[in-house]
């Protein structure tokens, strides 16, 4: 484990595959998630740094209380001014997603891409919890009502997971995962998830539940503003974070460019294209 201090004092963990450059490709986890979500796509990234964070309240990154979305990109700034980045494209999955949008205000950004990303709340043409598992509206419906009441539901719900392992991963996350993703939870896929999870909650479900009151108010950061190349991956059958998100997200970024995989779900989407995915991010910053 590798951390940094950040301006205001807190730790900030991270995770690197050790290549020395002034480019680099930064990975943003979901929702729960740590640096340890992307071991096996760190080493898959050669010809410049990849880089992979815990957001704050995370692993062993000290939180942050009442974060938004927007408040995570001076973290990850401080990150890439630790390795001397000049340029950077950002990868988020899930509950990183958004985060990963909200790198392309930095100006180093090249591009941004996101893997089935959570669409912004309270818009009229998003129904947010539109066709997610009870499991997922459930716990927003908590988020909804603040902070204490998003806690004590993690405090009931989440203490599993700070000791999973790879064979329960599939009938832990019950109704949010479909054929696709189950398929795609092979006995090493699903440690490799687990063992995220493991980390993730280490020390407390802080970071979970900030990220989870962060999503049910807006990003704080204009998505029409942006002018980076934004790449958003979304399959059909996602029951974490629905189609409509990404074609939400699509229709509101005016340089996205929506690729939709039909048959592919939450986690399957990653493990299916992940080299293709790597080389999208290398092509941007190139380009």
């Amino acid at each position: 484990m590798s951390q940094i201090k950040l301006s205001d004092g807190r730790n900030f963990e991270y995770e690197d595959n050790g290549v020395k450059s002034d480019q680099a490709i930064l990975f943003l986890h979901g929702t729960p998630g740590a640096d340890k979500t992307w071991s096996q796509w760190l080493p898959q990234v050669t010809d410049c740094l990849a880089i992979a964070a815990s957001r704050a309240g995370y692993g062993k990154s000290d939180r942050h209380r009442g974060r938004t979305v927007a408040d995570d990109l001076a973290d990850q700034q401080a990150l890439l001014d630790h390795f001397h980045i000049k340029e950077f494209v950002s990868i988020g999955w899930s509950g990183g997603g958004p985060h990963s949008i909200n790198m392309t205000r930095d100006p180093r950004s090249k591009g941004a891409i996101t893997l089935a990303g959570v669409g912004e709340w309270g818009h009229v043409d998003l129904d947010f919890l539109a066709d997610m598992g009870p499991e997922n509206e459930e716990e927003f419906g908590e988020a909804l009502k603040g902070e204490a009441a998003i806690q004590a539901w993690m405090s009931k719900n989440a203490p599993s997971l700070k000791t999973i392992t790879g064979p329960d991963l599939i009938s832990a996350l019950g109704g949010l995962i479909g054929e696709a993703d189950k398929a795609a939870l092979t006995p090493d896929r699903a440690e490799d998830a687990a063992k995220s999870f493991r980390h993730a909650l280490v020390d407390s479900f802080d970071g979970w539940a900030d990220d989870d009151l962060a999503f049910v108010q807006k990003f704080g950061f204009d998505l029409g503003a942006i002018n980076k190349p934004v790449l958003v991956w979304q399959g059909d059958d996602d029951f974490m974070v629905p189609k409509a998100h990404g074609e939400w997200l699509a229709k509101h970024i005016p340089t996205a460019k929506l690729n939709f995989v039909p048959g592919h779900g939450h986690i399957s989407l990653t493990t299916a294209y992940r080299p293709e995915i790597i080389k999208q991010a290398m092509e941007l910053l190139k380009a």
